[in-house]
């Protein structure tokens, strides 16, 4: 491996294969599921059924689990933006991978 193919991000990333909630659009609803690859403090890579556009806002909601936080599980909700597509990763999936702008921490679900 050369060193411009070297590992570039500054984040660590968690390889989690949970389930989380998907928002399209800048007030899309959170009504489509995914599943995710990836999750770092900066940003998320998911398995998609539907492509997206490079650029295009998403959300999602998702419970990070005590293996993560080291304490219970919290649920976070975030918007950022799409930035790569790879079409076919998985199962005639599509790989999305988005930057995270913002994110909320959810109350506990009673």
């Amino acid at each position: 491996m050369t060193e411009a193919q070297q590992e570039k991000r500054a984040a660590r990333r968690f390889a989690l294969r949970i389930p989380v909630s998907i928002g399209r659009g800048e007030n899309g609803h959170y009504d489509e599921s995914a599943q995710i690859r990836d999750v770092s403090a900066r940003g998320i890579c998911l398995y998609l059924d539907s492509p997206m556009d490079k650029g295009s806002p998403i959300g999602f909601t998702l419970t990070l689990p005590p293996e993560i936080t080291l304490t219970e599980s919290i649920r976070v909700q975030c918007k950022g933006r799409v930035v790569r597509i790879d079409e076919g990763a998985v199962s005639g999936k599509i790989a999305v991978a988005a930057v995270i702008e913002e994110y909320e921490f959810l109350p506990e679900s009673v």
